[in-house]
């Protein structure tokens, strides 16, 4: 554990980015598998990544890119798209740090962030933004949650 908190605060420390707006609380890795800590603190390092549809890697990153990036840093390999990702892994009730966020209409998942706890999900939001963290309790992620998934231990 005390490996795992090191690294997550070695990385935090590489991920300084000023992207002009204000740094989400630091996560923290109490009670997390080195996997999750791996997600987290690389979709944390993620954060003011430029937009790119297609894009999974630091130059630039879609909604399913930084989920397929942060989970191959964990060495966990998830499906390309949002859609797939949403029907081939396994749901969960309750996130918890590091699962995977669903949204969409329907059926079909659209959209795709990490759960970083405390109500807040890191994304990549669309063309012309940026890699982001966002609070979940506004109606706009509410009205198009689909569910939640697990994979990482």
């Amino acid at each position: 554990m005390w490996l795992a908190l090191m690294l997550l605060v070695w990385l935090s420390g590489c991920a300084s980015r000023d992207v002009g707006t204000q740094s989400p609380p630091p996560i923290t890795a109490q009670g997390m598998s080195m996997e999750r800590v791996l997600i987290l603190a690389h979709a944390q390092q993620a954060i003011g990544t430029p937009y790119r549809f297609g894009g999974n890697t630091p130059d630039g990153l879609d909604c399913s890119g930084l989920v397929e990036m942060a989970y191959r840093a964990a060495g966990i390999k998830v499906p390309r798209t949002a859609d797939e990702q949403f029907r081939a892994l396994p749901s969960v009730n309750e996130p918890a740090p590091g699962d995977l966020l669903f949204f969409g209409s329907g059926r079909k998942a659209t959209h795709v962030g990490i759960y970083r706890g405390n109500r807040q999900m890191i994304h990549a939001p669309g063309s012309g933004r940026s890699v982001v963290s966002v609070p979940l309790d506004i109606d706009y992620w509410q009205n198009r949650f689909l569910g939640a998934a697990r994979l990482a231990p």
